[in-house]
């Protein structure tokens, strides 16, 4: 059995101030085994809005795993976004390419689905590295009878009804890369709206989770956050809205666990 909670972009700059600090409380008052952080803490990757994001993430419970999203790069600043799109990042906040974390009952891998600059017009969308992909399922085959977890600030797959779209190059091969080696959950962001679904690969046991936003980038659902419970049955995932005053369940799925 596990629980952790996913936040995801949360835009210091831009964030619904009463919300992402009420989540850093529920996150204090009742700690889960693990938090992570699926990108976009920043609105344009300035300076202040990183050390904003830094002091946040220092006031929740640890274990905790954040990972950049596309505004986490300068997004103002075109030479310092295409250079070095992440060295402000990893100067105020983390590790930028991928983290790992080992629980007794789940193991979880990060990367990065973000870029500074691409070969096409629009740079918010994301891309994967195949090979890394490749390497992180080898890993994840070690978990054994563990939830299986990798999170990065893109959805793989588009989620149907997304308002926004994550455009990830490469995104569907690496959803079937995971399948395969029997990933069982893909955290994301970036699309904010919450989201859990069964992914059209493999044995349709591997399944896309969405948190939504804390920010004031509001897209037609509440700010919230997930909280995501498992034992050896299932995967329970609640997004937690902000009422205005407090966070209170707004949806819950079920999702069964590959036997």
């Amino acid at each position: 059995m596990g629980r952790l909670y996913q936040f995801s972009d949360i835009h210091f700059g831009g964030e619904l101030a009463d919300a992402a600090f009420a989540a850093g409380a529920f996150a204090r008052a009742d700690p889960p085994d693990l938090i992570l952080v699926t990108g976009d803490l920043t609105l344009n990757g300035r300076v202040g809005e990183f050390q904003a994001a830094r002091a946040w993430l220092d006031g929740l419970p640890k274990p905790c795993l954040a990972m950049p999203g596309n505004h986490d790069t300068p997004y103002l600043n075109l030479p310092l976004r295409a250079l070095v799109p992440f060295r402000r990042y990893a100067r105020l906040i983390g590790p930028a390419f991928g983290e790992v974390w080992e629980g007794a009952d789940a193991a979880v891998r990060t990367f990065n689905s973000a870029r500074g600059a691409q070969p096409r017009l629009d740079w918010s969308k994301g891309a994967v590295d195949l090979e890394q992909a490749r390497l992180i399922a080898r890993e994840l085959v070690e978990a054994k009878d563990r939830l299986r977890i990798v999170a990065c600030h893109h959805p793989l797959v588009e989620a149907i009804g997304a308002p926004v779209t994550g455009g990830v190059r490469r995104g569907e091969a690496a959803a079937g890369i995971f399948a395969s080696g029997k990933v069982d959950l893909i955290l994301s962001g970036h699309v904010h709206n919450p989201f859990a679904v069964p992914l059209a690969v493999g044995d349709g046991c591997t399944y896309g989770i969405g948190a939504g936003t804390l920010s004031q980038r509001l897209r037609g659902t509440p700010a919230s956050f997930n909280q995501v419970t498992w034992d050896a049955e299932a995967v329970t995932v609640t997004a937690m809205g902000w009422t205005g005053s407090r966070f209170e369940p707004w949806r819950t799925w079920g999702l069964p666990r590959r036997r």
